[in-house]
């Protein structure tokens, strides 16, 4: 894999030459007895009932290695460098064909604690200025790993997307001293046609400017702006498991398919040079989950101008979601054979 950069929009590319990262099978890798065709597992962990737990191995085919480094190059106006990083899989059950939602709010607990392990482990690493987790569920997501997981990346750059959120969040504290998503947050309450699900501490909400049916979000109603800092430090990851949850049971009604993206703060221990730029991100930037769901065949997103089209209203999206159930069956837990590390 090797990444190069765009001049125009200054983003990086991997560029690589793998058809598939599928886990060949059967059997499949990540089920009870295959333990000897896969590395040990970097973490382990398991809820207090002593079932459910969490694996989390070396993605087997990884889009980043963690060895080495980068290697930066010019070639004349271009620039490319090696792609240094660390791809790790969350493996969510011992059960090859259930669904997080199926899953008991504890088991969720433990996967969002290994979530927050991880992220705050790799931040750790100066080589690495973003690291997050996503889940590409459904064949229409491009799931490529059949057993029921999540992935996590560390990057040498952060992503266009997030850079554009944090140049955007910055900007608004700047003229207004103010948190953006905590001013939507406020907004979103009070008006409440948006939103799917609200704890104590949590807000689902369909995003104003949604750029896809029943695109869901899921905030903190206070501020915080790193995921792995904010539920390390309470330790409790009840409330977030809860309505994590639910909106998955929910949108799994309508599709089987959905990306689910973690957006939390880049690395701020690295450069010293650049900390200035972060100066404020603490109060300006604001950690959430986003929820993407493939609901059409075709998409009608027009890529080329990255002008997004949705055909269903957020508002009318929200109040379908609020009318379905949000629970669905549980399934049995099996008794983990591996020891939490």
């Amino acid at each position: 894999m090797e990444l190069r950069k765009d001049p125009i929009t200054r983003s990086w590319v991997l560029i690589g030459d793998k058809e598939s990262v599928e886990v060949a099978g059967p059997p499949c890798v990540y089920c009870p007895g295959s333990e000897a065709l896969i590395a040990p597992p970097i973490l382990s962990l398991l809820p207090d009932g002593r079932q459910g737990g969490i694996r989390v191995f070396p993605h087997p085919h990884p889009l980043y290695r963690i060895e080495g480094k980068p290697e930066r190059q010019a070639d004349g106006i271009y620039d490319t460098m090696r792609a240094v990083g660390a791809h790790e899989v969350f493996v969510e059950s011992l059960d090859h064909d259930s669904v997080l939602s199926s899953r008991p709010e504890t088991a969720i607990s433990v996967l969002l604690e290994c979530w927050a392990l991880r992220i705050d482990d790799l931040k750790k690493d100066m080589r690495f200025r973003y690291v997050t987790v996503f889940k590409n569920v459904g064949e229409a997501a491009g799931q490529q790993i059949q057993h029921p997981h999540s992935e996590l990346t560390a990057s040498l750059f952060i992503p266009r997307r997030i850079l554009y959120e944090l140049r955007a969040a910055l900007e608004y504290f700047q003229m207004k001293e103010r948190c953006v998503l905590c001013d939507i947050l406020h907004q979103e309450e009070q008006q409440a046609k948006r939103v799917v699900d609200m704890t104590s501490r949590f807000l689902a909400v369909c995003p104003f400017a949604s750029r896809v049916p029943y695109e869901l979000w899921i905030l903190p109603r206070y501020h915080h702006s790193s995921f792995e800092v904010d539920l390390l430090r309470h330790k409790d990851y009840s409330e977030l498991a809860a309505i994590l949850r639910r909106s998955l049971a929910r949108l799994e009604q309508i599709t089987d398919s959905y990306h689910l993206v973690l957006h939390t703060s880049p690395n701020t221990r690295i450069r010293p040079e650049m900390a200035g730029y972060w100066t404020t991100i603490e109060e300006d930037y604001h950690w959430h989950i986003e929820i993407l769901p493939i609901t059409e065949k075709r998409s009608k997103s027009y890529s080329i101008k990255e002008v997004y089209y949705s055909s269903l209203p957020p508002e009318e999206a929200a109040a379908r979601l609020r009318d379905l159930p949000a629970i669905r069956e549980l399934v049995p837990q099996g008794k983990l054979e591996f020891q939490a590390s």
